[in-house]
């Protein structure tokens, strides 16, 4: 099979899994839920900052009660509140007069070749860790970086009087001796946790590190909620929207059309055509307009339709946990229902307001992805008449051409609807293919096993992990995987077995970590991007897609040996500053 060149992916650490504790919430949507209703209530309460340590933690009451959450979450909640207070207040400042502060326990401890000298880790850019992409970026907005450890660097740099914003990277123990020093400094300050417990190969969220140490009042959509817009998103593919929308249905191929439309599904695409134009229109702060909705649901009757083929072509029975529609109506129906969604996703451009020229550029850009994910589509279909082994990137090269032209041409609709397209053509590009492949592992992982809703296992279908598994396979689990691959299973070979070795061999394992590769290849995508809106839109799409990550435990401090060397070092952190 020939493929494409694709995206290289670095190195990235092994997951280094702790214990989880309960003071914490355990997964990012209970965070976001918390970090949203923070965010309501510091609206409500009009904080001036800076507030005392103790009235943040009456605050942090009052939240636990009207959230009936467990009061162990205080400390937790202490800190969403205080960066809240300052959000604002950071937004405003210059990247050039913020310091970064990272710890350098997310440092791999046992491979780092990195040196210390007075101020701390030394980084020597390895890809092993996320230090290297933090303080790449951090300084090429023009932050100051230091990582080191926590308190002490802040509370020296706190004394020399030249630091006006300080984004820190700790752990709750570390970030409760530092406040009291910013407090009274007044020190617009912005805390990230660490998610693991000990002082030793941790990890953060590094989501919500990119989203601070890029905040700035350049970004008119910093406040978007995003939960609200995607909410909205989805409000249109009711009944009665579709028709307020489209048009009374004409006839029972639309009626099933319609139906097939509005049921289940995450709603990205459209999701994605909205958020590209909300960020790059004018008026970020005035009603979304009413054609607006006519682009968003042409890009989801383009992915409905392929969805329908591919059932079709997949031989499958199940989508979204109901019969596919081929199985429910029959093959002709389906293949014809799955045509007229394609004609009505042209047929809604066509009739927005947009000028003649925009116009023309969005029904380029619907077919050139409509080819493109054909040609993706076909790579698959081809190698199921001669079925064999395929290699891991001739896999991820199948999902560069079958599911990323789906998010680009999404981007580029919403894009070239607001008239601001040219600019971030090859951004938007680069974004999608990796946005698109990450999705694609992603769903890989979510349909392993016979839980899975599409079962790759039992449809033996191209699959990341079965190509990473014999790529490391040997011997008889080597043989017992090509006969997979080839639908010739072995004696004993099922189902079950294929996921066994995918857990013996851990290929689940790599896959996650390439997931985490693709993700941060979508972030880099984003780093010359001159609109701050798009950028940082954008970037928050990111976390709103993959938002299952969990939170295990909080880093515990052993930092008191270092405290007398750095206190030595002052003089040269007060020149530094």
């Amino acid at each position: 099979m020939q493929t494409a060149p694709l995206i290289i992916p670095r190195p990235v650490p092994p997951q280094r899994i702790r214990p989880p504790k309960k003071n914490i919430p355990q997964t990012k949507i209970q965070r976001d839920h918390v970090q949203k209703a923070v965010r309501q209530y510091v609206a409500e309460t009009q904080f001036v900052p800076p507030v005392p340590m103790e009235d943040l933690k009456v605050h942090a009451d009052t939240l636990i009660a009207r959230l009936k959450l467990d009061p162990i979450y205080r400390d937790y909640i202490g800190v969403l509140l205080n960066n809240e207070v300052w959000r604002e207040t950071l937004a405003s400042i210059p990247y050039e007069r913020r310091l970064l502060l990272l710890p350098k326990c997310l440092r791999v401890e046992s491979k780092c070749p990195a040196p210390f000298d007075e101020f701390g880790l030394l980084c020597k850019q390895c890809g092993l860790c996320t230090i290297q992409d933090l303080q790449s970026e951090a300084e090429r907005l023009g932050y100051a970086v230091l990582v080191a450890e926590g308190s002490a660097i802040v509370m020296s740099l706190i004394q020399t009087g030249k630091i006006d914003a300080i984004v820190g990277v700790s752990c709750l123990s570390v970030l409760e001796r530092a406040f009291p020093y910013m407090e009274a400094a007044a020190v617009p300050g912005i805390a990230i946790p660490l998610l693991q417990d000990d002082c030793i190969d941790t990890t953060v969220d590094v989501d919500w590190v990119w989203d601070v140490i890029h905040l700035t009042s350049d970004d008119k959509t910093r406040r978007l909620d995003l939960t609200a817009l995607r909410n909205d998103v989805d409000a249109w593919f009711s009944p009665d929207s579709l028709t307020s929308i489209m048009g009374p249905a004409e006839g029972e191929t639309e009626v099933i059309a319609r139906e097939w439309l509005g049921r289940a599904g995450k709603r990205w695409r459209p999701f994605l055509a909205v958020s590209a134009y909300q960020a790059l229109r004018e008026e970020t702060t005035a009603p979304l307009p009413e054609d607006l909705k006519k682009i968003a649901v042409a890009v989801e009757c383009f992915h409905k339709a392929s969805l329908i083929h591919d059932d079709i072509e997949d031989n499958d029975a199940l989508r979204y946990g109901e019969k596919t529609l081929h199985e429910e109506h029959g093959t002709a129906i389906a293949l014809n229902v799955g045509d007229l969604l394609i004609g009505e996703g042209y047929r809604l451009i066509g009739a927005c307001s947009a000028s003649a020229a925009q116009k023309v550029e969005m029904l380029m850009v619907a077919s050139e992805g409509q080819r493109q994910l054909c040609q993706g589509q076909g790579a698959e279909l081809c190698w199921t008449r001669n079925p064999g082994p395929l290699k891991s990137a001739e896999v991820l090269d199948i999902f560069r051409r079958k599911t990323a032209p789906a998010f680009e041409v999404a981007l580029r609709l919403g894009a070239v609807y607001a008239n601001n397209h040219e600019p971030f053509r090859d951004a938007i590009g680069k974004y999608s293919e990796a946005l698109g492949i990450a999705y694609q592992i992603r769903d890989d992982l979510n349909d392993l096993g016979a839980a899975g809703e599409t079962n790759d296992i039992e449809g033996i279908r191209p699959s990341l992990l079965l190509a990473i598994a014999s790529e490391r396979a040997k011997g008889e689990a080597a043989a017992q995987l090509e006969s997979w691959w080839k639908r010739q299973p072995l004696t004993g070979v099922n189902a079950a077995r294929i996921e066994a070795l995918y857990r013996e061999l851990k290929a689940d394992d790599r896959a996650s970590t390439l997931l985490e590769t693709y993700q941060e290849e979508a972030i880099r995508a984003l780093r010359d991007v001159e609109n701050a809106n798009l950028k940082g839109l954008l970037r928050r799409v990111i976390g709103k897609i993959f938002n299952e990550a969990e939170v295990q435990g909080w880093c515990s401090e052993f930092e008191d040996k270092n405290l007398a060397r750095l206190n030595l070092s002052l003089p040269i952190l007060a020149a530094k500053a």
